[in-house]
Parts: structure tokens; C-alpha cells; sequence
């Protein structure tokens, strides 16, 4: 009877302990992990027009490459909080209000086509890299530009909080060549404005160029061209100095990289049909299975 009486005691003991660490525990989070705990919500911020990354369907339902892989980070902040039916909300966001609503609190997650720039981790963090491009035009066919020496004189339109942005103009700036700019809000308006012919080019990373021609009413009018001007490695955003909630993304994004399930999302978005019936027809390059390789870490 001692024995029992003295395990029963050690029991009772165990679970009062037990019960005065979970509160602890949960007194110890910190940054975006305490502020999704806290109201029960993690808010992904979405792009609306960044074809296959993220954009909104005939449901005006945002999807792509870039939304499967937060809801990969989605499902691993789960476990990490013993939250399985944490609520997910959804807010657009731009390319000149992406970095404003994640230094603010708005947004816990970017899930769109974001080039990780030093500059940039100024003012916020990034997931491993997911998709590596660099900037090309789009023109029409009919107006044989080849190159931007091509575009001396014209008119070119960018997308406003783009690297791209920055890129053409400083090239402009460098050889002389007395380009025109036009700015407009997203990709999609950039594109309308080349479509439109008020514009003779657009300036964007080559991916998200294939992704609008694709989606486009006449894709054989329009062609990608030109040189990679610059090199634009894309990664989701989070917050800064945020390390807790910074190594569940990495564990989310290391768990695909190390399966090859990574793989399987980037065919669905680049190789197979996009839900629309267009395909973008790009295979991985070696350079983005070299990334993804390299940064499979282990558990």
C-alpha cells in the first residue's frame, strides 16, 4: 500500500508541475508566434496579379506556387503552436505596400514573387530561396526589340517597389539612352500598358513576363526578350528578428526541400496545366535544384 500510495503522490506531483509549465510555455512565446497565438489567426499577405506565385483565381481565390508553400509554413506553425484549427486570413498586398504591412504587424507571411535584396533585410526577414529569376522585358513582336539599347528613346513602364524598377532606370541613367517611364501599381496594369501600346516594353523578372503572356488574349503578339539584367533570387517575407517564428519556416520550406515534394509544387505551377487551361512550360533549372538541394536541412 506504501508503494501505491507513494506512486499515486509522484503522480500528483507530475501533473501539478505539468500544469504549471503549460502556461509557461506560453508565456515564453514571443513576436508573430505570441501575436498567432494570441488571436488565434495567421495573415498571409497575397499578390493578385503574380502569375503562377500568387493570384487570384475566376473565384477571385488567391493561388500559385507561393501560396502552396505557405500553406506549407501554415500547417508547421500548427504543430508548432498545438493549434490545428488556427483561422488563416487573407490580405492583398503590392509591391509598394508588401514591406509597409509586414514591418507594421499587418501580415505575419508574403507569399508572392519578393526578390531578397540586402536592402530589404533593412527592414525584414526572408524563408529560404524558392524560385531564382532576373529581370527581361516583354514587347510586342511587331516592334522588334531585342534588347534594352533597343528601347533609346521610348517609352518602357514599371511596376512601382520593384527591383526591376531600379534596375532599368539605373541602366538608363548609365548609357544615356533617354527612356520614358510610365509607373503602375501592379504587373497586371504594367502589362495592360504594353497590350495598349502606350507603352513599348515592361521591365520584370522573365517569369512573372512568360506568366501575363501566358494569361494574356493573344500570346503570339508577345515576346520575352533581352539579357537577364540583374538576378533576383525570390523568398517568402516575414518579420525581422523574429527567430522563433523564423526556424518554423525553415523547417516547413527544409521538410519539402529534403522530400522532394518541392518538386512536385513547382511542376504543378511551371510544367502541368495552370488551372486556367495556359502553361507557363519551365522546366527547373539546374541552378534552382542546386538551391533547393543546398538548403535541405536536416531536422
Amino acid at each position: 500500500m506504501m508503494n501505491l500510495k507513494r506512486l499515486s503522490k509522484v503522480s500528483a506531483a507530475l501533473l501539478s508541475t505539468a500544469l504549471m509549465i503549460t502556461p509557461a510555455i506560453a508565456q515564453e512565446l514571443t513576436g508573430t508566434l505570441k501575436k498567432i497565438k494570441d488571436s488565434g489567426t495567421i495573415t498571409i499577405g497575397h499578390r493578385e496579379t503574380s502569375i503562377p506565385f500568387s493570384y487570384l483565381d475566376e473565384k477571385q481565390q488567391p493561388i500559385g506556387y507561393s501560396m502552396d508553400l505557405c500553406m506549407a509554413i501554415v500547417e508547421e506553425v500548427k504543430k508548432t503552436l498545438n493549434m490545428p484549427t488556427l483561422a488563416v486570413k487573407m490580405n492583398p498586398v503590392t509591391s509598394q505596400t508588401r514591406i509597409p504591412l509586414m514591418a507594421n504587424g499587418t501580415i505575419d507571411l508574403e507569399c508572392g514573387s519578393t526578390t531578397n535584396t540586402l536592402k530589404r533585410q533593412e527592414q525584414v526577414d526572408f524563408a529560404p530561396t524558392t524560385f531564382v529569376t532576373g529581370t527581361k522585358l516583354v514587347v510586342k513582336k511587331s516592334s522588334k526589340i531585342k534588347s534594352y539599347k533597343d528601347l533609346k528613346g521610348k517609352t518602357v513602364v514599371v511596376t512601382q517597389g520593384t527591383t526591376n524598377e531600379r534596375v532599368i532606370k539605373a541602366l538608363n541613367d548609365a548609357e544615356n539612352l533617354g527612356m520614358k517611364f510610365l509607373s503602375a501599381k501592379d504587373h497586371g496594369e504594367s502589362f495592360l500598358t504594353v497590350e495598349s501600346g502606350r507603352a513599348a516594353a515592361f521591365a520584370m523578372d522573365d517569369v512573372l513576363l512568360y506568366g501575363l503572356v501566358a494569361k494574356s488574349k493573344k500570346p503570339a503578339d508577345f515576346a520575352v526578350v533581352g539579357e537577364y539584367l540583374s538576378y533576383d533570387p525570390y523568398a517568402i517575407m516575414h518579420r525581422r528578428n523574429d527567430a522563433d517564428f523564423a526556424l518554423a519556416v525553415k523547417r516547413a520550406l527544409s521538410a519539402l526541400f529534403r522530400s522532394g515534394d518541392i518538386n512536385k509544387i513547382y511542376d504543378k505551377w511551371f510544367v502541368g496545366k495552370l488551372p486556367d487551361g495556359s502553361t507557363m512550360g519551365m522546366p527547373m533549372s539546374p541552378l534552382l535544384k542546386s538551391a533547393f538541394q543546398s538548403q535541405a536541412l536536416p531536422e
